[in-house]
């Protein structure tokens, strides 16, 4: 059942009706009991949900497109009950994907606050700090407040059901989009908007507002890099998560854990979750990870030409017009073997 969790955000990606009756929270697919009553007590929230949802599979995918592995598993069937195994079995890969999806689900709707797309929340506070000289609280800041608490309440529901699967994968999803939520948290800036004569900048209004998305996704991406394997063994008078090689500590609140080591994602394994990469494009001059070696496994490359049109020679026009003419030129590309 712990799949659920992941399935009851995901497949809400693919909702295409607009919820605005109480009675479109039972087709939701995947929902838990508790979810579906959020979702009837704040039909305005459940569409922030979707959208937060969408925002999950596009921003996973950006983030490790120049990775073996792509995050091509998270596209599922609508009516699908159970994730691929690369989501399923306790991976870093599931770690990093659980924690985007807490992260985003509280972005999403402390932003649609500040958006006034939700009539149950308004701007977050005005700090307490003293502004310095020529700096003035205004604006209306992200309700992250708001959005932790509520996101949260929908995120961790599947997981604390007693009959979410196993202890330990519990634990890992929970502490995982908790870390999620904690970069979020440290992800509030002070966002500031100039005033004065001819743009002079005299006076700055401020407000405390969050990063962008995907550079949420990057810290978690960094986070994911540097996983810590664990298990799950006694410690005191219960079970708990604890770091497999250096199990003399306890498990950092920052740390994305998981307990499964992943494939290579070179070759194709329905078993374990892995598409391969054969027919993935490289780039041939890189020395990361999407650098023709690393990403097609050794196993070589095939190069291909495709022309390109593109907009060049562009002229402004007094007032106020830009005319362009289009250009083509070849590029050479390269798939992996």
């Amino acid at each position: 059942y712990v799949q659920i969790s992941l399935c009851s955000i995901l497949t809400l990606s693919q909702t295409t009706s607009y919820i605005n009756q109480t009675q479109h929270c039972k087709r939701l697919s995947g929902l838990v009991s508790s979810q579906v009553q959020l979702c009837r007590s704040n039909l305005e929230l459940m569409q922030t949900i979707v959208q937060a949802a969408r925002e999950v599979k596009k921003t996973c995918q950006k983030t490790f497109a120049d990775m073996r592995w792509n995050c091509s598993s998270i596209e599922i069937a609508a009516d699908a009950q159970k994730y691929p195994p690369d989501l399923d079995r306790g991976t870093r890969e599931a770690a990093f994907v659980y924690a985007l999806s807490a992260a985003t689900i509280s972005h999403t709707i402390a932003r649609a606050c500040t958006s006034g797309d939700l009539r149950l929340c308004t701007c977050g506070p005005i700090p307490a700090e003293i502004p310095e000289p020529g700096y003035r609280w205004g604006g209306c800041a992200d309700n992250l407040h708001y959005g932790l608490m509520t996101g949260s309440k929908f995120s961790d529901a599947p997981m604390k059901m007693k009959r979410s699967g196993s202890h330990a994968n519990k634990l890992m999803h929970l502490h995982n989009s908790e870390v999620g939520r904690q970069v979020l948290r440290e992800s509030m800036v002070m966002k500031c908007k100039c005033h004065g004569v001819s743009g002079s900048c005299s006076i700055r209004t401020c407000w405390r507002g969050l990063q962008d998305l995907r550079e949420i996704a990057m810290d978690l991406k960094t986070k994911y890099l540097s996983a810590t394997k664990v298990i799950h063994r006694p410690m005191g008078t219960r079970k708990q998560l604890v770091p497999k090689d250096i199990d003399i500590r306890p498990v950092r609140e920052n740390e994305l854990v998981y307990l499964q080591s992943s494939p290579d994602f070179c070759s194709k394994n329905e078993k374990l979750g892995s598409v391969g990469t054969q027919d993935r494009q490289c780039n041939k001059t890189s020395m990361g990870s999407d650098s023709c070696d690393l990403m097609c496994c050794g196993r070589g490359y095939n190069p291909y030409t495709e022309k390109l049109v593109e907009r060049c020679h562009c002229k402004y026009h007094w007032c106020c017009y830009v005319t362009c003419k289009k250009c083509e030129r070849i590029v050479e590309r390269y798939v992996c073997k």
